[in-house]
């Protein structure tokens, strides 16, 4: 699908901080987007489809996101993690993205990050990290870079000065497309985010991401974005994602006069 099509969005202020506004993009979260990992992911690189969106490597965003990786690192074993040895040598590795240089990212091995276990491996395909948390009934995002588990949906902060002079903080929550990626985002041979084979979603994204989210925004901004959510698709998006199947299903319709609207 292409990047650019048209969006519903929605703002409201974090029951929770005053100072803080919330910017919503409703046709994403109301998508029936899911992880198609194993089941249908072509990956990002023509050459490497089994890798996901794992072949980079994952940058750190910060100091406390590489401890909890690290953390999470101690608890696997050469039978959990194809890249055991490797990984007790060196596990990170600075790179630069964009205009920045010298961050530290999960190292690549064989072409991929350190921590993806490959086709075939007895332990298990996939992100030993991942698979760490479902054996330790732990979240995902309990264990694994900020970016791995924030994927595919981003959120960017910005300090706004209104006209009267004050100022807030503004979190947008909205689709990681292909400029997530920077300029070589155009290049990737396959991305999920605007593929329909991934949206196919039993569930609206805004509820099978809640844990997620509200890492993101906070438990009562959650709230209120998922009041917002539901009462959106239940009168029908005007702009639903173009990825989805039933995407013309989905346009706005009159509420019935019994209803309050």
């Amino acid at each position: 699908m292409p990047l650019d099509f048209p969006r519903e969005w929605v703002d409201f202020t974090d029951p929770a901080d005053a100072e803080h506004v919330i910017r919503v993009d409703l046709t994403w979260l109301c998508s029936r987007w899911t992880c198609i990992f194993g089941a249908g992911c072509h990956g990002i690189l023509r050459d490497r489809p089994d890798d996901g969106c794992c072949t980079h490597g994952a940058f750190f965003t910060d100091t406390a996101d590489q401890k909890r990786v690290r953390r999470a690192m101690r608890e696997l074993t050469p039978q959990t993690w194809q890249f055991y040895a490797a990984g007790q040598r060196s596990w990170t590795e600075r790179d630069s993205v964009g205009d920045e240089h010298n961050r530290k990212r999960t190292r690549v091995v064989d072409g991929a990050c350190v921590f993806l276990n490959r086709p075939g491996f007895a332990g298990g395909e996939g992100c030993a990290l991942h698979a760490l948390a479902l054996r330790t009934q732990r979240h995902p995002l309990q264990t694994k870079p900020d970016v791995c588990w924030q994927l595919p949906v981003r959120r960017e902060q910005e300090w706004v000065t209104r006209p009267d002079d004050t100022r807030i903080l503004v979190s947008t929550i909205t689709e990681f497309d292909r400029r997530g990626w920077g300029s070589g985002g155009h290049d990737l041979h396959w991305w999920c985010a605007s593929s329909p084979e991934a949206h196919v979603g039993g569930e609206p994204l805004y509820v099978s991401y809640r844990p997620e989210l509200v890492a993101l925004v906070g438990q009562p901004a959650y709230d209120v974005l998922a009041r917002l959510c539901a009462e959106r698709l239940r009168r029908g998006l005007l702009a639903p994602h173009p990825a989805g199947a039933d995407s013309d299903d989905h346009r706005i319709s009159p509420v019935p006069a019994d209803e309050t609207p």
